[in-house]
């Protein structure tokens, strides 16, 4: 898809329309990004962060997950594997697939029709572990760093349902979190912003040095990324403000 976009006249017509090296306030940024939407499609708003950390190193991977007050825009598919009465409160929740064994071999055998995976911790020791091999390429295994492997199901069944977001370093350092759809009004994806940035500054390695928030990007789907200006998120505070002033006019 990539390529595609770079080679659409839409994208190429985009980039024409902002200075593609200038850093913008929060506000702007998201202002631009849907103005740049070009798609026929409610397109996926995500916010790439590039952080001074090193992730060869254990002890500076950032991973964890992520509350978006305004939610995903999405409808997020959870597999659980859990038995007995937690299988039942999974299901209460809202979870789509629920299953012990029986889901375990389904996976083997190709299904991956979900979202987000979440495990309790006695069906992780005796079925999911054995599915690292397939669920970790795919971002999907349960992890109880990203409170995916608990005996709360029902309650985890509702955040990720609800728009929590898993989150981890890639090998370059990256963060890449959806924080909405262009649909979404300007108070929303800020308030999706601010808990992102509030939530990888909590999250920031004791290990790191110098400069933890190097640059961040917001783009859609289809459209060019837009720099935003890393040296306030504090500016978020301002923009927020002034949002639901507004909203509420």
């Amino acid at each position: 898809m990539g390529n595609n976009r770079r080679d659409s006249k839409h994208y190429e017509d985009s980039l024409r329309k902002f200075d593609k090296t200038a850093q913008h306030g929060p506000g702007e940024a998201v202002d631009l990004v849907k103005s740049l939407s070009f798609a026929k499609f409610d397109e996926t708003v995500e916010l790439a962060v590039r952080l001074g950390v090193d992730p060869r190193k254990a002890d500076q991977i950032v991973r964890g997950t992520v509350g978006l007050p305004a939610g995903t825009g999405k409808a997020v598919r959870v597999a659980v594997f859990a038995a007995g009465a937690q299988a039942q409160e999974a299901r209460d929740a809202g979870a789509d697939i629920v299953g012990a064994d029986d889901l375990a071999e389904r996976v083997q055998g190709g299904f991956l029709d979900f979202d987000v995976a979440i495990a309790t911790p006695d069906l992780m020791r005796a079925q999911v572990a054995r599915l690292g091999r397939i669920l970790g390429p795919r971002g999907l295994m349960p992890n109880p760093k990203t409170g995916t492997v608990t005996d709360e199901v029902g309650k985890a069944v509702t955040e990720f349902k609800g728009g929590r977001m898993e989150y981890r370093t890639d090998r370059y350092g990256n963060i890449h979190v959806p924080v909405g759809k262009v649909s979404f009004d300007r108070r929303a994806l800020l308030e999706n912003i601010r808990a992102v940035v509030d939530e990888l500054n909590r999250a920031k390695p004791a290990a790191a040095k110098g400069r933890y928030m190097r640059g961040i990007t917001l783009t859609t789907t289809m459209g060019p990324g837009v720099k935003v200006d890393t040296n306030p998120m504090r500016a978020l505070d301002d923009e927020l403000a002034g949002a639901g002033a507004g909203a509420a006019s």
